[in-house]
């Protein structure tokens, strides 16, 4: 009895001990995080830098080149395909060679890709666009792995509203200041895409010591397999869609709404600033979502509402061109709402950092094949018949189909991703 008793003792002081020393692991998380959260925001700062400056100077790159209207919609939709066709990869990578490893050889591959656009040659403007948009895709799914990694499950949200801020204040100033500086610099339009380097540089510079004691952990279940990409679960279809039409109503903004607001007799130094504005709104937008929705579980009204308010700013544009202001007010309005959230179910319907890999490497390659859709299409549109009518009719369109995925993803359950590989619901 005494024996049994001192196991029993023992047994239950271990599991005490287990379970006092279990939350040790978030403890340490502060002190991590301040380093951790700075490399974040800079390899957010990095996934549309060298993107939203093409939209801008798109005018001038196809007049310069002889591109037409839908083989500029092929340079600004050239970076989804990519994101679509890497994204499913980038988790199985992760697995072998490590999270930490892959976002430093992804940082060093951006800054080569963005040098080698910026040469001037034709070649050199896709292939350099092929080559920094696979290292985007890298940083976009590893980033919502990184954040349910290492940041407690409340504050999935803030942080992800945080890096969605670092992302839009640059992806912003890219817009404004590209066709100030086409007009300053010797290269013209070759050197104002060649500065986002700079930030590549910064990004890298801080995640390079963060190499020391690395290890191929990254997407890994503690149980060491990989989950699989849950094609079966309709929540993650729902998650995916959303991402996939935000991104198309983002990116197709950021590509043709200088083109449709110069249409409508705006000045193209107008326009670009016009698309900074829109993007401005967007980040402010993700700045207050998380003090709106704090300790909401459950998003549906938020994610169905910002969809609406995205297909009214398209509508607006279409019906009354005069108001373009308000138009891009209401969508940026909408599309701050909307990216927040679609990254943040990323990692909120997950279960864990190797299903939010996964879940992610599914959003991303769905989403960003669904919104690759968006430029090109518009582009081949507008080459048809000559205007933007039938391109604003389709986009108020998708973004309400937005709005009921968007419903369905907000709803407060998770992906499951078992052990065998099965995914349930």
């Amino acid at each position: 009895m005494t024996t049994s008793r001192n196991s029993r003792a023992g047994l239950t002081t271990a599991t005490k001990a287990d379970r006092i020393a279990t939350p040790k692991t978030p403890v340490t998380t502060p002190t991590l995080s301040a380093g951790l959260l700075i490399a974040i925001l800079l390899v957010a700062a990095n996934l549309r830098v060298t993107l939203t400056g093409v939209g801008t100077l798109l005018p001038a790159i196809e007049h310069d080149t002889g591109l037409t209207a839908s083989e500029g919609g092929v340079l600004s939709t050239l970076p989804l395909f990519v994101f679509a066709v890497t994204s499913p990869f980038v988790g199985r990578t992760s697995h072998r060679v490590g999270t930490t490893r892959l976002l430093v050889a992804a940082l060093a591959v951006l800054a080569a890709g963005t040098v080698i656009r910026s040469l001037p040659s034709l070649a050199c403007l896709f292939v350099g666009t092929v080559i920094l948009s696979v290292a985007i895709a890298v940083g976009n799914v590893l980033l919502p792995t990184v954040i349910r990694t290492h940041v407690p499950g409340s504050r999935v949200h803030t942080v992800s509203a945080l890096y969605v801020t670092a992302m839009g204040v640059v992806a912003a100033l890219s817009s404004g200041i590209s066709v100030p500086l086409a007009e300053t610099l010797p290269g013209t339009w070759h050197s104002a895409l060649a500065w986002g380097v700079v930030v590549a540089v910064a990004a890298l510079a801080v995640w390079l010591p963060r190499l020391r004691g690395s290890r191929p952990d990254g997407g890994v279940r503690s149980h060491g397999t990989h989950a699989r990409t849950p094609w079966r679960s309709w929540l993650a279809w729902q998650v995916s869609f959303f991402m996939g039409l935000q991104s198309l109503a983002f990116y197709t903004a950021v590509a043709w709404l200088p083109s449709i607001l110069s249409q409508q007799g705006t000045s193209t130094t107008a326009a670009g600033w016009m698309l900074f504005y829109y993007q401005l709104v967007a980040l402010v937008t993700s700045m207050l979502l998380p003090l709106i929705t704090r300790g909401r579980h459950d998003q549906r009204f938020a994610a169905a509402a910002g969809s609406a308010i995205v297909a009214a700013g398209f509508a607006l544009l279409l019906l009354f061109p005069a108001l373009a202001l308000a138009a891009c007010t209401l969508l940026g309005l909408g599309a701050g709402v909307c990216l927040v959230l679609a990254l943040s179910f990323q990692s909120q319907r997950a279960t864990g950092p190797s299903e939010t890999t996964a879940l992610a490497g599914m959003a991303q390659s769905i989403g960003y094949l669904v919104a690759a859709a968006g430029p090109l299409l518009l582009g081949v549109l507008h080459d048809t018949t000559g205007s933007w009518t039938g391109a604003l009719l389709l986009l108020t369109a998708l973004s309400l189909v937005m709005a009921a995925a968007g419903y369905g993803a907000g709803r407060d359950r998770h992906v499951h991703t078992r052990p065998d590989h099965k995914t349930d619901y």
